[in-house]
């Protein structure tokens, strides 16, 4: 997935702002929480951070072109980054970026979820 297709899939989800910090990070949020991060280091290949659950976090961390990501898991935290992966995987990335936007904007206060319509019912 490209940077480009990164942000597109992004900016589609629900409630979503971006900012671009950390060294040229491309950096997407919900509520004022970053759900995920493109870039973060040089590399030939675009990397992409997440976060995920506990189960997601165990199996990626052994899957090939994946790892906890720097500085996040080092503190403990369920971030995954995808740093080499081929392309016919851009729709498990997908997935799993819409995944991290839920888990994120579920630890949002309920009147936070509520001003921005997420959850719902």
């Amino acid at each position: 997935m490209t940077y480009e297709a990164f942000n597109d899939f992004c900016r589609s989800l629900p409630a979503v702002s971006y900012v671009m910090q950390w060294g040229g990070s491309h950096v997407w949020k919900v509520g004022g929480k970053v759900f995920a991060i493109g870039g973060w280091e040089n590399a030939a290949r675009p990397a992409f951070t997440f976060k995920t659950c506990e189960s997601d976090f165990l199996f990626l961390s052994d899957e090939p072109g994946y790892r906890p990501a720097p500085y996040f898991a080092s503190r403990g935290m369920m971030w995954i980054q995808q740093y080499s992966a081929p392309d016919t995987e851009d729709d498990e990335l997908r997935y799993y970026l819409e995944e991290s936007h839920y888990i994120v904007s579920l630890g949002l206060t309920r009147k936070k979820q509520k001003e921005l319509g997420l959850h719902q019912n």
